[in-house]
């Protein structure tokens, strides 16, 4: 089963979240550059803090707690510290662009909380066989949203069918280290790309850890305490009963999934 993980400030909602089987609440701290990166896009910032970093931790004791600082800038060892001493067991490193960046990023946690690499850059792509070659990696995300705006691409599951995917995958699986990819929404949930579909994907590629994006449950519009646990409930759910469903399925399977997945893809974007 995948490692979900869900990004959330608030300690209702994580604990809710972590009742439903939620493996990992994700604080988001990243806010260098980020602007600049995304202008006039639907997408959301958080500036999530140290004092959230506190405050989520008292609430948990199942799921892990998981924050992703900034990428590597002159303040780095300092909020890797206080993040750390929060309570933070995952950090994730953002927007990294070479090996010294996450030479520098091993070295600051020092093995204090297991490391997570988000690639999301065209330059960690294509330095991505030195960093394999580094100790003290524990995981790597591929971050299909500014990856593929790096790439020019209009949708960012385009990096599913064209190979980007794929070719990462191979490499990060050499190496031994468990990788996810992106986000997914709830299965049945009528989405424009189907959670059924990113699914299959993660299944195809062997991916272990997937972010539950906004679509699965926004709680800055659904606020009401029981109908964000509803959401959960039924929501993580039917997630992994899909999952189930496709640990039984022939390769065959996940090769028509594919195809329907590019099917769609080519549908939205007439490419």
């Amino acid at each position: 089963m995948l490692k979900l993980f869900y990004i959330t400030n608030k300690p209702k909602v994580a604990e809710i979240a972590q009742a439903a089987g939620v493996d990992r609440i994700f604080l988001d701290m990243e806010y260098i550059g980020k602007a600049e990166r995304q202008p006039g896009m639907d997408t959301v910032q958080n500036h999530h803090t140290v004092a959230d970093v506190r405050a989520i931790r008292k609430v948990l004791n199942k799921s892990e707690l998981l924050v992703r600082v900034n990428p590597i800038h002159s303040g780095s060892q300092k909020e890797i510290d206080e993040t750390i001493a929060a309570g933070a067991d995952v950090i994730m490193l953002p927007m990294w662009k070479s090996a010294e960046d996450v030479r520098k990023f091993i070295a600051y946690v020092n093995g204090r909380a297991k490391t997570l690499l988000l690639l999301e850059t065209q330059e960690a792509a294509d330095c991505l066989d030195e960093v394999l070659t580094l100790d003290g990696i524990d995981e790597i995300h591929i971050g299909l949203n500014d990856l593929h705006l790096a790439q020019h691409k209009k949708i960012m599951f385009e990096l599913l069918v064209d190979g980007t995917v794929d070719a990462l995958t191979e490499r990060i699986k050499a190496a031994g280290l468990p990788f996810g990819i992106g986000g997914v929404g709830a299965v049945g949930a009528g989405l424009k790309i189907p959670a059924e579909l990113v699914l299959s994907e993660h299944h195809r590629l062997g991916s272990s850890m997937a972010i539950l994006a906004r679509a699965f449950c926004d709680t800055e519009k659904i606020t009401d305490p029981g109908q964000v646990r509803e959401i959960f409930d039924n929501g993580i759910r039917r997630n992994r009963e899909y999952e189930a469903f496709l640990a039984g399925q022939p390769d065959a399977y996940f090769t028509q999934q594919h195809e329907a997945l590019r099917a769609l893809l080519k549908e939205i974007t007439g490419n």
